[in-house]
């Protein structure tokens, strides 16, 4: 077995980061992470990864809601500290809970400080939990309710191209904030789509993976101008530690990657995406 890579290691190898005189990782930018699930982190604790996320230049964080079971949990957590956000919505595997009731509570949530867009909703033709006319239902309830409430959406897409195309073109007058697209994994189709209506597409430690070929090249053709940060953490943990939770702090390797696939300037290259971050949730 090879020698094990550290956090701290790896981070100082990348052209992305600079070491602060206590040898922590510090990203030379700030960069916003705007998709993870901070309640459902297990391996570390949470004032931990917030700290460690702070200290390496993350300056908020948006932790995004499932489902009615974590609600408060997302809002408790976004409540705790001042650089953290969170969403309300109903994601596709949980469709079969949506429900009117849930129309009004998420309208009160809403309203609070710390909610900055309805998600994560949309539609997952892999998996199935939910039927597929149940997750179209719920997924366009919600997009009516975004459009109400002048919210942008953090929507989920996978395996649902042809549908999630049409969604967007029947919604997308409606929705002035628009939203992302995030953990993009699907065609260029979509791409183009999403992006023409002025959507944002989100990239994850996936495209750091050896089989994802046909994510980075997606990456490549878009935008600097439509392009987000995100780990989706705990999940999706890019390389080199692929098998461990993964958590915001490993954001500078998914940043690291999105400069060099884009061959773009690493300042420039973050800046954008900060002040697209900034366009896209503008309650934080």
């Amino acid at each position: 077995m090879g020698k094990k890579t550290s956090l701290n290691d790896s981070l100082s190898n990348l052209n992305s980061i600079n070491l602060s005189n206590d040898n922590n990782p510090v990203l030379v930018e700030k960069v916003i992470e705007t998709h993870c699930h901070l309640d459902m982190l297990k391996e570390q604790d949470l004032s931990h990864i917030v700290n460690q996320s702070n200290k390496i230049g993350i300056e908020k964080i948006i932790t995004i809601s499932i489902s009615p079971e974590n609600f408060k949990k997302t809002i408790n957590i976004s409540n705790q500290y001042d650089n953290i956000f969170c969403t309300q919505g109903v994601h596709p595997h949980k469709a079969d809970l949506w429900s009117k009731d849930l129309i009004d509570q998420i309208k009160n949530n809403s309203q609070l400080e710390k909610v900055v867009a309805i998600g994560e909703i949309g539609l997952d033709y892999h998996y199935n939990f939910s039927p597929r006319k149940v997750q179209i239902k719920a997924f366009e309830e919600q997009l009516e309710l975004a459009a109400e409430l002048d919210l942008p959406v953090v929507i989920h897409s996978r395996e649902a191209d042809d549908d999630m195309i049409s969604i967007i073109q029947n919604f997308a007058i409606k929705l002035k904030k628009k939203g992302v697209l995030h953990s993009f994994t699907s065609g260029k189709n979509l791409a183009e789509e999403a992006i023409k209506n002025d959507f944002y597409l989100g990239f994850n430690g996936i495209i750091t993976f050896k089989n994802a070929t046909n994510v980075r090249d997606v990456l490549k053709d878009t935008p600097l101008e439509n392009i987000l940060i995100e780990t989706d953490a705990p999940y999706l943990t890019p390389t080199p530690f692929r098998g461990r939770e993964n958590a915001p702090f490993y954001l500078p390797f998914i940043a690291e990657s999105i400069c060099k696939i884009k061959n773009i300037d690493f300042r420039t290259c973050l800046k954008q995406i900060y002040k697209n971050s900034h366009q896209v949730f503008s309650k934080i």
